[in-house]
């Protein structure tokens, strides 16, 4: 047995490439645990990490969250964030309801940490670097590391220093260098899918209450889906960070409603993705001619700098593969589409599982390579369920079958109809 599956807690540690979501989240668990661990960021200040785009948090997320952070930063969490109580609807282009569920039918009735939330990334990262000062180490760009002749593993980074450590987690997103080292067979796979996004500052617009108030995803009869959210700013910051982006401004201070129009690449422009937003913004007006008046509205109103296109990219499924030292989470394995609304959700139930498994390690009830090994078996079977519920959505959203529409708009309907289908589906909604 090697050194590094019998080291008691104060021996074992743990480095972490990448501070997103995932990683800061596993390391403030580690540090609950009382287990050494540091986080490797090639950023150079948090400042780097400002993004305008807001997250939603399920009940897994919310639950992760609560077990690994310290009491303070979640009591911090629950003061930042917006509390989503809409309801979700599928709607026709016509903006005609298929069926809406309300907030009481999906919202589950459970404690803070089995609630919907809504949080600016800078928000929940400034949750996350808390207190992780002396942990986080800025400015290291992960290059590749080495197995030692102990079992430990050896990070290199660019500036030519290194770091050592019993376990390395890549939780470095979607073009992780660890896994490219770890899993070079594993592969990304362009959907074929273009979103086009934006933003419609809720400043006394005259938009429907369906709108303003609720999610919806709206089904057209021919190609291409609409997906619109509201957000609300986080409740704790009362000033952005100095030298802010513009569009991370509008997400800091302000109500909104952020838009997502879906379609096949191939019915797009090429080259869409590196169209400006004022020309996107009217390429999402000629797709969405003889539309409802409010979603071209929604749509027209919106600033053209904080509309964008994304082609979108998919992690295929991976077997497992012979556990070592090193393991992924989050976008650095199951990389997946949007359009779930699932994948930084996916990389906290990462956290959570990885910093249990570790944790057993930690206090001596547990071997490594077997905790590592069950964390891999599981994440597995979870993550790449959900990369394959969030591209089974993109290619629907792609899709041109118009026999495939009216079916499941026709579903759809019979879901509103039948009330134990109804509280199915609003159920699934919920998780």
């Amino acid at each position: 047995m090697s050194v590094n599956q019998t080291r008691a807690m104060s021996e074992l540690s743990v480095m972490i490439i990448g501070g997103g979501i995932g990683g800061l989240c596993l390391a403030q668990g580690l540090r609950q645990a009382g287990v050494a661990v540091t986080v490797h960021e090639r950023g150079k200040a948090r400042t780097d990490w400002l993004q305008g785009y807001r997250i939603h948090i399920n009940p897994a997320g919310s639950h992760a969250l609560r077990t690994c952070l310290p009491a303070a930063n979640w009591q911090t969490f629950l003061r930042t964030v917006s509390v989503d109580d809409g309801g979700f609807a599928f709607t026709t282009e016509q903006l005609t309801d298929l069926v809406r569920f309300t907030a009481e039918e999906i919202t589950p009735t459970g404690g803070p940490d089995e609630r919907h939330y809504g949080v600016s990334r800078i928000g929940l990262r400034e949750v996350l670097l808390a207190g992780m000062d002396d942990a986080v180490r800025l400015g290291e760009e992960f290059t590749h590391y080495e197995t030692t002749t102990d079992g430990r593993v050896t990070a290199t980074f660019a500036d030519g220093s290194t770091a050592t450590a019993d376990v390395l987690i890549g939780a470095d997103g979607a073009n992780s260098r660890v896994r490219r080292q770890l899993l070079p067979h594993a592969r990304r796979i362009n959907t074929g899918i273009v979103a086009i996004a934006g933003k419609h500052r809720l400043d006394g617009a005259a938009l429907p209450r369906a709108l303003t108030h609720d999610t919806n995803l709206v089904i057209p009869k021919r190609s291409g889906s609409l997906f619109t959210a509201v957000w609300h700013p986080d409740r704790r910051f009362t000033a952005p960070p100095q030298d802010a982006p513009e569009d991370f401004l509008l997400s800091y201070s302000m109500p909104f409603v952020l838009w997502g129009y879906s379609d096949a690449a191939a019915a797009l422009p090429d080259g869409v993705e590196s169209l400006s937003g004022a020309d996107l913004q009217r390429l999402a007006l000629d797709r969405t001619i003889g539309w409802a008046p409010a979603l071209r509205d929604l749509i027209a109103g919106s600033d053209p700098h904080t509309v964008n296109a994304l082609r979108i990219r998919s992690a295929t499924p991976v077997d497992a593969w012979q556990t070592g030292p090193v393991t992924l989470i989050g976008d650095a394995i199951h990389n997946m589409t949007p359009m779930a609304g699932i994948g930084a959700n996916t990389a906290l139930r990462d956290a959570e599982l990885l910093c249990h498994r570790l944790a057993e390690v930690a206090a001596g009830r547990s071997a490594l390579l077997p905790a590592l090994r069950d964390y891999e078996r599981q994440m597995l079977g979870y993550g790449f369920a959900a990369v394959k519920q969030s591209l089974r959505n993109a290619r629907q959203a792609g899709s041109g079958n118009r026999v495939g529409r009216a079916a499941f708009r026709a579903m759809m309907r019979t879901v509103g109809a039948v009330p134990p289908i109804r509280r199915r589906m609003a159920a699934q909604l919920g998780r």
